[in-house]
């Protein structure tokens, strides 16, 4: 059976299931300590201060990582959702009236595509480097991604796109770091010391296809 382009697809760069264990170890460590705290600080004082001392200290940090387990973004049928906590954010590829391709140069860098249509703007992490190894967008999600963007009429999201189909082909035959498009974005910046986060302009952006 065809995959079922209509579909929705995850643009995860990590997948929450890889990070779900250690957030709920993180939540599960963050209510005992403040479950132990309070019932200390209850012992030597009113029972109210023991509460509130251990929620303090409990709530913030268990409600972070279970929040972040909610953490999705996702592209169907042209547009990208993002949720994250409390609220979530689109944006429709479609209707974009710019596309960017940002490097955040650190000891592990990132690369990343943001798009911006009328309503708004959204960021999605293509791929984190270190100097010798790195994690990079799933073949389907990337393919998907280079997909929607030539649905645009936009100059820069065509040539984002080709630099994701050359990334694509990279990948498939597995090629070393230097000859991916998305690590030479990387080298690029660092080579020209620009930090910490730089658009590319699409002069470079077209060299990356070289």
């Amino acid at each position: 059976m065809a995959p079922d382009d209509t579909a929705p697809v995850s643009l995860d760069l990590v997948p929450i299931a890889l990070i779900a264990p250690r957030l709920k170890k993180v939540a599960a460590i963050a209510v005992l300590i403040g479950v132990v705290v309070g019932v200390v600080a209850g012992f030597f004082g009113p029972v109210w201060v023991g509460v509130t001392v251990g929620a303090v200290i409990a709530v913030p940090t268990a409600a972070s990582a279970l929040l972040t387990l909610r953490r999705r973004i996702t592209l169907q049928a042209g547009r990208i959702r993002s949720t994250g906590g409390l609220r979530s954010r689109h944006v429709d590829v479609t209707r974009a009236v710019a596309a960017e391709l940002v490097v955040r140069s650190a000891r592990v860098s990132e690369v990343s595509v943001r798009i911006t249509d009328p309503d708004g703007s959204l960021a999605i992490p293509l791929a984190l480097y270190t100097t010798d190894g790195g994690r990079e967008l799933e073949i389907l999600g990337l393919r998907r991604l280079a997909d929607a963007l030539t649905t645009s009429e936009l100059v820069p999201a065509a040539a984002i796109a080709s630099v994701l189909i050359e990334q694509l082909r990279a990948e498939a035959r597995g090629a070393a770091l230097p000859e991916r498009a998305l690590f030479r974005a990387v080298e690029l910046v660092r080579s020209e010391g620009r930090v910490p986060t730089t658009t590319l302009t699409d002069h470079e952006v077209a060299a990356l296809l070289d």
